[in-house]
């Protein structure tokens, strides 16, 4: 019965994996209501810093921020990468990583450059593999990100971008649908467009205001313009981290039934293994038998 105990030590391994998924599909499940949290909760400072600036920019229209100037070449391209530091998330990765690249071969091919930042282990490694350049990377943020860790090397494009080095800089990240849908996007960031800091007319109500600036009006625009630009980024490391949670409860789920369906599957073959043997055993014992009493 060499087979039948290779066959068991087979379901017992199998077992004690499908164990480990199970454990890893329920700390993801309470994690990602966690994130999901997080990330609902990031949204009202975002409108906020869009409505009060949308606001001052449209009081103050003889002043344009460097965040917004348009008109210039596209030669010069940056990229914020938002990725996950650890794996078995499915292809959420792999997703954006693959937008990513479709996008930098475009700007590749129309004679450009590119410059990158990385938030997240995976896409830190991705970007030293394809000998991308990476300016500035943060990883290892955590369940719970701070925005004291992204403000550093988010600093470096806006810095990049104002100093006229980069003519627009573009924001990838997985955006969350729902549990089940995650979407991965490439959009722009800077410059920042009219629709960014549209207001509707109750917006326009709420916040029409008249201001006293100190110590001016483009000193104050241009600080509201960067903490909003920051704040982008940080919900989009939000609805990352919201994205991961819900792949990797939905991969290790899948995991634990493709093992539920592979043990009942050994189990079949150790069942049969089993008969056949002790059917071969019977019947030497008959055929012995035969030849005695024969």
């Amino acid at each position: 019965m060499a087979v039948g105990k290779e066959i068991r030590g087979k379901i017992k391994s199998v077992e004690n994996t499908k164990k480990i998924t199970k454990a890893m599909e329920m700390v993801a499940a309470s994690k990602m209501r966690k994130a999901q949290e997080r990330m609902r909760h990031a949204r009202p400072y975002a409108d906020k810093i869009r409505n009060i600036t949308a606001n001052l920019a449209q009081a103050n229209p003889e002043y344009k921020s460097p965040f917004m100037r348009t008109g210039g070449t596209t030669k010069a391209i940056g990229f914020i990468v938002v990725t996950t530091d650890k794996g078995l998330c499915g292809g959420l990765n792999t997703n954006v990583l693959r937008a990513l690249t479709n996008k930098m071969r475009e700007v590749t091919q129309a004679g450009g450059n590119v410059q990158t930042v990385a938030i997240g282990n995976k896409g830190f490694g991705f970007l030293n593999r394809i000998s991308a350049p990476v300016v500035s990377h943060v990883v290892q943020l955590g369940d719970a990100p701070q925005l004291d860790k992204l403000i550093g090397p988010v600093k470096v494009m806006l810095d990049a971008f104002v100093a006229g080095k980069l003519d627009a800089v573009y924001l990838c990240y997985t955006k969350f649908i729902n549990t089940m849908k995650q979407e991965p996007l490439v959009e722009p960031l800077l410059p920042l467009g009219a629709e960014r800091l549209s207001q509707t007319e109750a917006e326009k109500k709420q916040y029409g205001w008249d201001y006293i600036y100190e110590p001016d009006a483009p000193s104050v625009i241009d600080e509201l313009l960067t903490r909003y630009i920051e704040a982008l980024v940080f919900q989009a490391v939000a609805e990352n981290m919201a994205s991961e949670q819900s792949a990797r409860m939905v991969a290790m789920k899948a995991a634990t039934d493709n093992a539920g369906t592979l043990i009942g599957e050994l189990k079949l073959i150790y069942n049969k293994t089993r008969q056949a043997a002790i059917t071969k055993e019977l019947s030497e014992i008959v055929g012995g038998a035969a030849a005695i009493s024969g």
